[in-house]
């Protein structure tokens, strides 16, 4: 049976890692960033092409660095479900993507920016194991 999914079915995620990520954005401005109805922005979270939390102020929100200018960072979807396919639940994928890893060096998603997604994705795949 489908699993019904629901803007409310977001995780919660600590202050500690809503300070880390820094810029938000509500579904809204992310709908009209990439020039998508709100709907298909719901069916891009549904799918794990982008990733939204309910921040301690209670707001649903995407962490502004998952977009590159009117598009998803190019190698976030596949990273996103190499991160969950590996176990990663939705708080724990976004501090993930969010600390700094001196080995690449920075964070993860500044190197998805950069397009360094192999990189990423072999730290990824490595923490799992």
């Amino acid at each position: 049976m489908a699993r019904v999914w629901h803007i409310c079915d977001v995780a919660q995620i600590d202050p500690a890692t809503d300070i880390i990520v820094g810029e938000w954005l509500s579904l809204t401005e992310v709908a009209g960033r990439l020039g998508l109805s709100a709907n298909r922005v719901k069916q891009l979270l549904h799918d794990r092409k982008l990733l939204a939390v309910s921040r301690p102020d209670g707001k649903t929100a995407v962490p502004a660095a998952f977009l590159d200018g009117q598009q998803v960072v190019k190698g976030l979807p596949g990273t996103l479900t190499l991160l969950f396919d590996c176990g990663f639940s939705e708080d724990e994928a976004l501090r993930w993507l969010f600390t700094a890893d001196e080995t690449l060096p920075g964070t993860p998603i500044d190197a998805l920016v950069k397009h360094r997604g192999t990189e990423v994705n072999r730290r990824a795949q490595a923490m799992a194991l």
